[in-house]
């Protein structure tokens, strides 16, 4: 993402898109699109995680390239309160404790070499047998993991073996993330 960045003012824009869009659903009404600056118009793909507490309480995204990032924003900020199948709605007592991180993502690059993968600076795609699993950069550093438990951990994420990696027919593909969010 080298010739992609966010200003300071186009982070708060997106922090704030993902709030106001989230409480916004509490009032009944759906939060029109902030008008955009020639980053924020740029179709990327992006999640949205919400925190509490530290914890995880839900995160969703879209990998492809699909729409303005801050429609894609608003979007899955929306799905990751509500949509998100490990966790129940978030309620609206909740939203004051929520910590929202915004995750920007580079366009994805297959990758035939594991040893490529730096632990930090990419996020996996593993894909096999019509499964797919996706882990953000950020994961691994979270977590402590070394490259290979961040692998065996995406392909369990796809509902594959640990080890499902090494096999010749699974796709890796690697990609990168502006990675920004609230203070907790």
């Amino acid at each position: 993402m080298a010739d992609f960045s966010l200003t300071d003012a186009e982070r708060r824009t997106l922090l704030e898109t993902a709030r106001r869009s989230i409480a916004a659903r509490f009032e009944g009404t759906r939060l029109p699109v902030p008008e955009a600056t020639p980053a924020l118009g740029t179709p990327c793909g992006a999640f949205v995680t919400l925190k509490i507490q530290g914890r995880l309480r839900g995160c969703i995204g879209h990998i492809t390239a699909a729409a303005p990032l801050i429609e894609t924003v608003r979007d899955v900020a929306l799905s990751s309160a509500f949509d998100d199948p490990r966790f129940p709605p978030l309620s609206h007592d909740e939203l004051e404790q929520v910590t929202i991180e915004v995750s920007v993502l580079s366009p994805f690059r297959l990758t035939r070499d594991p040893a490529e993968i730096r632990v930090g600076t990419h996020g996996i795609l593993v894909r096999r047998a019509g499964r797919s699993g996706l882990l953000l950069p950020q994961v691994a550093t979270e977590q402590g993991w070394e490259r290979e438990e961040f692998l065996a951990h995406t392909c369990r994420k796809a509902g594959l073996p640990d080890d499902a990696w090494r096999e010749p027919d699974t796709a890796i593909e690697i990609f990168s993330a502006i990675v920004f969010g609230e203070k907790e």
